[in-house]
């Protein structure tokens, strides 16, 4: 599965980054790796509206896909649903007044899917700590879907935080086992056991895979281990995945003119990061020449899209005549398009995409999106079943493909 570019995601899911407050990392070491990676992309697309909405939605095909399995295994998302709102989430902290606070929650009150969506909350105490800007780690999801071992992600996420420190602090090996979700066991009480099937593996792991380089180091008293702690410094190999804001953008000639036009900030930064200066330049300048567009945003949304064929002549609008059948059905589908978040039409292309067996047809896709014809059939058949009914009023028999 590729990276997930950063406007792969609906609202804060923009971000390509979730701010994951510690009481959250610190209790979630139970969580089998895919309802830890499941939690972080709820938590990610709910950031936002976490104090001011009670109930958060978002796509289960989109969700799906963000987290790494098939979009039609419905069973296992709510295997794994079901396994965060059983799962207590416990912190025990200092408030803003330097009051100890304790408290106790499921990680989700609960969650439902219907209609292809899925409903979740979380209880005002818990969402009140998940929102707290002021002690977090930054969980990159690109990242996190490389992880192959949920002890690996666990520690990633636990040791994280402390990147800027270079060094997690001792933790008493009773805590560690507790963050790595191996208390109570038998097993893993002796060190022999949780170094080899636990600290060794996962950050051979994370060494690997993410942009951090961990070094363990132990304590003793006598001859037992009782403290562990983990030097971190950056990975050079993999710093490309470190987080990026997006400061840089802002400095840039394109970003200015973007805004100029009206683009707000986050979306300027969404289009740089995942078409590319050049990209965005070329069809900048595209818009900038046409002439009565009432909406220069909207109009170069929908050209980065690709709904637009600038390389055709006057850049018309590369569709059929509107009062044909199969013209109404595209009009249907760029309805369908537009109507979907940024999250959602990078998943819809790339679920389309990967059911694409024929190369040419892939390139043809890639090259003309929703509008192209060697995949007219195909392109119908998938919006047909992503919004049954859709072209139910349309009897006409389709095209055949060209």
């Amino acid at each position: 599965m590729e990276d997930i570019p950063r406007d792969r995601l609906s609202g804060a899911l923009r971000r390509g980054a979730v701010k994951k407050h510690v009481a959250a990392i610190h209790v979630s070491g139970k969580l089998t790796l895919l309802q830890r990676k499941l939690s972080n992309v709820l938590l990610l697309n709910a950031y936002d509206t976490l104090t001011s909405r009670s109930r958060h939605q978002i796509d289960a095909r989109t969700l799906c896909l963000m987290i790494g399995y098939n979009s039609n295994d419905m069973d296992t998302l709510k295997q794994s649903l079901r396994g965060l709102a059983e799962t207590v989430a416990e912190w025990d902290m200092l408030d803003e007044k330097g009051q100890q606070e304790w408290g106790v929650s499921s990680l989700l009150s609960y969650a439902k899917l219907k209609g292809g969506v899925c409903e979740y909350a979380y209880s005002p105490a818990l969402a009140e700590k998940l929102h707290d800007p002021k002690v977090f780690a930054l969980i990159n999801l690109n990242i996190q879907r490389r992880f192959t071992s949920g002890h690996a992600l666990a520690l990633y996420e636990n040791c994280y935080r402390f990147v800027r420190t270079g060094s997690t602090g001792w933790w008493p090996l009773d805590l560690f086992r507790r963050l790595m979700g191996v208390d109570g066991s038998a097993y893993y009480e002796t060190f022999k056991h949780l170094n080899a099937k636990v600290i060794k593996p996962a950050v051979t792991e994370v060494n690997k895979t993410s942009n951090i380089i961990l070094t363990p180091e132990t304590r003793k008293q006598g001859r037992v281990v009782t403290e562990i702690r983990f030097r971190i410094k950056d990975n050079p190999q993999l710093a490309i995945l470190d987080i990026d804001d997006g400061e840089a953008m802002r400095h840039g000639p394109i970003y200015a003119r973007l805004r100029q036009m009206g683009v707000s900030d986050r979306l300027a930064k969404q289009w740089l990061s995942v078409h590319g200066e050049d990209q965005v330049a070329a069809k900048l300048s595209y818009v900038e020449a046409r002439k009565n567009v009432k909406s220069k945003v909207g109009y170069l949304s929908a050209a980065l899209d690709g709904d637009f064929n600038n390389d055709a002549d006057e850049g018309k609008r590369s569709e059929p005549p509107k009062t044909s059948p199969q013209a109404e059905r595209l009009r249907r589908i760029i309805d369908l398009v537009n109507s979907r978040t940024p999250t959602q039409r990078d998943a819809d292309r790339r679920l389309f995409l990967s059911q694409l067996g024929d190369a040419r047809a892939r390139d043809d896709f890639t090259k003309h999106g929703w509008m192209s014809p060697l995949n007219a059939t195909r392109i119908r058949l998938f919006w047909a079943e992503m919004a049954p009914g859709v072209f139910d009023d349309v009897t006409e028999e389709l095209d055949a493909e060209v």
